[in-house]
Parts: C-alpha cells; sequence; structure tokens
C-alpha cells in the first residue's frame, strides 16, 4: 500500500515565480498602501519537490518553463538535490502567481500559469516511471485540457506498473471551476488524496472530517486531510485512523504550507515510518513553512 523504502518520487506539476505582497492593511482601492513585496520562487509541485529534496529524498520533477529560464531553475533544482526533467517552452513564460497576505496570514491569489498550461503527453514519457515508487500530482494540472491528458495517462500507465500515485487537489477556486464530480472521477483510485479542510468540504461536501473521510475513502486508498492550526488526520473508508494536533507557531505566510506538509509526509513513509510518525513530519513540515515567507525551503536543510 506504500511505496518501498528508499525509492524515487516522481513529482509531477507547476513551475511559478510568486510575487509575495503584504499589505500594511486592507486595500485602498484607487490609492496607495504600504506593502512588503517579495519575489520568490514556486508552484505546487515545484515546492513539494523542492521540499522532499531537502529533506533528502530521492526525488524527480517535470514540469515546463519558459526556456530563457530552464538552465536557471535546472541549477536551481538541482541545488535542492532535485533531478530536474524540465520541458523548455520557446512560445510561453514561465508561470507567475502573485500572492496578496493578509495580516492573520491568510492568502489570496492571482495566477497566470503560462507555459505550465502548454504540459503534454510528449512530456511525460513512460520512461520517467522507471525506478519510482511513488508519483505525486499536483491538482493544477487536472485544471485544464493539455495538463490533464497528460497526467491522466500518466497516472494509467503508473496504475499498470503498480506504481502508487498521490494527489494534492491544490485549489478549492478551480476544483468549483472543472466540476468536484470531474476531478473525483479523475482522480479516483489514487493512492493517497492530500487534501485541506476546505478542499475535502468541496471534494465531499460534508464540513466534519469523519463524514470527509467515510465519503472520499469510497475513491482513494487512503485520505489526509490537513486541518491547519488543528492538526491533521488519517484514515480510510472505515474512518479516521489517527488525529493528531499541530503546535502553536507564529504564522508569517501559509504559502506552500500544505506542500510543504506533503512532502513532509511522503519523506517519512519512504523512510519506512508508520503512519503516526508520517502524520507528525508532515504537520511539523507544514508548520515550519508557515514561520517564513514563501513555499519552499531559503536552503538545504539536509535530510530529516
Amino acid at each position: 500500500m506504500t511505496p518501498a523504502a528508499g525509492g524515487k518520487v516522481l513529482v509531477v506539476g507547476d513551475v511559478m515565480t510568486d510575487i509575495i505582497v503584504k499589505p500594511e492593511g486592507p486595500l485602498n482601492r484607487g490609492s496607495d498602501r504600504r506593502a512588503a513585496i517579495r519575489s520568490r520562487p514556486g508552484g505546487s509541485g515545484a515546492n513539494q519537490a523542492v521540499w522532499l529534496g531537502a529533506m533528502g529524498a530521492d526525488v524527480r520533477f517535470v514540469a515546463r518553463v519558459g526556456a530563457e529560464d530552464r538552465a536557471r531553475l535546472e541549477n536551481y533544482f538541482r541545488g535542492f538535490s532535485v533531478e530536474p526533467m524540465l520541458v523548455a517552452d520557446r512560445e510561453h513564460p514561465s508561470g507567475v502567481l502573485v500572492t496578496i497576505v493578509d495580516p492573520d496570514g491568510e492568502r489570496s491569489f492571482l495566477t497566470d500559469r503560462g507555459a505550465n498550461l502548454e504540459l503534454c503527453t510528449d512530456d511525460l514519457p513512460e520512461s520517467l516511471l522507471d525506478g519510482v515508487g511513488l508519483v505525486v500530482v499536483s491538482g493544477y494540472s487536472f485544471f485544464a485540457p493539455g495538463p490533464r491528458a497528460a497526467v491522466r495517462r500518466l497516472f494509467a500507465l503508473a496504475r499498470s506498473r503498480d506504481i502508487k500515485v498521490a494527489v494534492d487537489p491544490a485549489s478549492v477556486g478551480f476544483l468549483h471551476e472543472v466540476g468536484v464530480g470531474n476531478f473525483l472521477d479523475w482522480t479516483d483510485g489514487a493512492s493517497i488524496l492530500f487534501a485541506n479542510d476546505a478542499e475535502a468540504l468541496a471534494l465531499s461536501g460534508y464540513h466534519d472530517s469523519v463524514s470527509q473521510m467515510a465519503m472520499l475513502g469510497q475513491r482513494f486508498e487512503r485520505v489526509v486531510i490537513k486541518r491547519g492550526a488543528l492538526g491533521a488526520v488519517i484514515g480510510t473508508r472505515d474512518g479516521i485512523n489517527i488525529d493528531l494536533p499541530a503546535p502553536r507557531v507564529p504564522v508569517v505566510d501559509s504559502t506552500g504550507a500544505g506542500d510543504a506538509f506533503a512532502a513532509g509526509f511522503i519523506a517519512a513513509q519512504l523512510r519506512g515510518a508508520d503512519e503516526t510518525a508520517c502524520l507528525k513530519a508532515g504537520i511539523a513540515a507544514g508548520s515550519e513553512a508557515v514561520k517564513v515567507i514563501g513555499g519552499q525551503p531559503v536552503r538545504v536543510s539536509g535530510g530529516s
């Protein structure tokens, strides 16, 4: 039910440049507001890959980027011990995301996915699966026809080779846009679903974790619901197996916290940890991620 300990992880998802804006207060429509503005590397798939590499996992990352950025980005990912398999797009720029961070740490996004929207089946040959024990797919890859066809084909190839697949819905807004039922059909049978509270509500129609688990467990082998400051739960169609709290930490920016959580969980799983240890590792990673601006670690911290 879990990938072999020490196996390679293949991450498929977006590469973005995150422009992070922290206004000092509410926006003044038609006028100025002082703000801290920073540029950081981002993208859900890229965040997961970098966190995994920083945690010592053997990780391969596939994405489509603007041709002028490929060499620079390849060097960046290698710096986090990630094997980059980046496809250069000569017609579209790399994606850009503007994140507006409220004083309480909550985020709103303005997204231009750029070259990410052009990901196609040719970018995901079956050879990418060689030596891989787990495929991790960002939900963003399901929100446009081209990338969706590509990752669904890869999903089928992985399952035909008994390779496990993990899915993170990534965006409540886009889930509603493409249709919750469609998303559930496209991802049905995945080994692990990583969903936050809002995504679990959207996908299940239920507000409580017990009902969410019972419903989503009909579709996925295991379900992990990330509950922010309340911690996280893991279970199956038979109910919640483990419910753990999160530590109290100062929230600077919640960007990428869910990606860090998934990476922490998966890295622990690859080390052969049990469900409780995996959930603890995910919560710890997510808690660290909210302490800094941006969705990726600042530097390699080594395996943990």
